[in-house]
């Protein structure tokens, strides 16, 4: 049974940070790239960042370049999400997804490769 599960989000006011997490069970995410996606009411899905298998790669979406940080520490079988200087466009239900891969980079133009999601986790940017 393989889980994701997301962690961290909550209410921040705007400039404020946010360090979200996705703790992986059932599998280990040595071999999975790992994609953060948003999901804001009425919006589509859209992809926030992705990271390689190693970490060596990672990938931003233009709208959070600068201001957020992926990373992973394998040993922990954890993602991470550093969200700085947070807007309120930031707000939006934040999923972690996992795709096997064995390819050094990652992408998150298309949602739909990723084979496992969390159920997501509130960030709220407000003042």
């Amino acid at each position: 049974q393989l889980q994701l599960v997301e962690s961290g989000g909550g209410l921040v006011q705007p400039g404020g940070s946010l360090r979200l997490s996705c703790a992986a069970s059932g599998f280990t995410l040595d071999s999975y790239v790992i994609g953060w996606f948003r999901q804001a009411p009425g919006k589509e899905r859209e992809g926030v960042s992705c990271i390689s298998t190693t970490g060596g790669y990672t990938k931003y979406a233009d709208a959070v370049k600068g201001r957020f940080t992926i990373s992973r520490d394998n040993a922990k079988n954890t993602v991470y999400l550093q969200m700085n200087s947070l807007k309120p466009e930031d707000t939006a239900v934040y999923y972690c997804a996992a795709l096997r891969s064995a390819y050094y980079y990652c992408s998150i133009t298309a949602p739909r490769i990723y084979n496992y999601w969390g159920q997501g986790t509130q960030v709220t940017v407000s003042s």
